[in-house]
């Protein structure tokens, strides 16, 4: 279990499949670089990073998923991790940002449909929604992305949300984050911030 987490109040949480860039947005939203593995599922604790005079962190979860010369029970012991963590949090997550890759993510939720499989993504998305947390999903890389609206129309209907996608612009953020083109999602946070009354938290985004 993760027990590093600072003493804070308040958080905003990434989440994500290894591999879609949630370090690079975390770098991009603090300006600060973590450490990250140039393999999927290499960050195996949580990045946290805290402002010492707010009551307030951004934190970066393990990803999860594939990961490639992981074993299978490590894979499913950091999935529980993760979920356990946004359980016993919940209460001071007011957003978390499921980060997917533009390119990939509706082809990957596809494979991994089936009568007995539901696939990480879509669970994850209806896990947070169960436990009340916010999401917003940052829709990475659609910089390499050319039928734009299409693949956001499809991945909204993966998700159990009804197209077009620009009706759900508070939870469905098209970004790039490696080109810093993360306005969509900063915007679609600041949307839950307010929502809980936490306007003094829109410097951070």
């Amino acid at each position: 279990m993760f027990e590093s987490r600072p003493d804070r109040d308040a958080e905003v949480a990434l989440v994500g499949r290894s591999n879609v860039g949630k370090s690079t947005l975390m770098r991009e939203l603090t300006g600060h670089t973590f450490d990250t593995g140039q393999r999927p599922g290499v960050t195996r604790s949580p990045n946290h990073f805290d402002w010492a005079g707010e009551d307030f962190v951004i934190t970066d979860l393990p990803g999860f998923g594939f990961m490639e010369g992981v074993p299978e029970d490590v894979r499913e012991q950091t999935k529980t991790d993760i979920v356990r963590y946004i359980e016993d949090n919940a209460e001071k997550i007011l957003a978390a940002v499921l980060v997917v890759d533009g390119k990939a993510a509706v082809d990957i939720i596809d494979r991994h449909s089936g009568p007995d499989e539901v696939p990480y993504d879509v669970e994850m998305f209806h896990f947070l929604r169960d436990v009340d947390v916010p999401v917003v999903v940052a829709v990475n890389k659609m910089d390499k992305v050319d039928d734009r609206d299409e693949r956001l129309n499809e991945l909204c209907d993966r998700l159990g949300l009804y197209p077009p996608w620009k009706q759900w612009q508070d939870t469905i953020a098209p970004i790039s984050a490696k080109r810093g083109s993360i306005e969509p999602m900063t915007e679609a946070v600041r949307h839950h911030l307010h929502e809980a009354e936490r306007d003094d938290l829109f410097q951070f985004f």
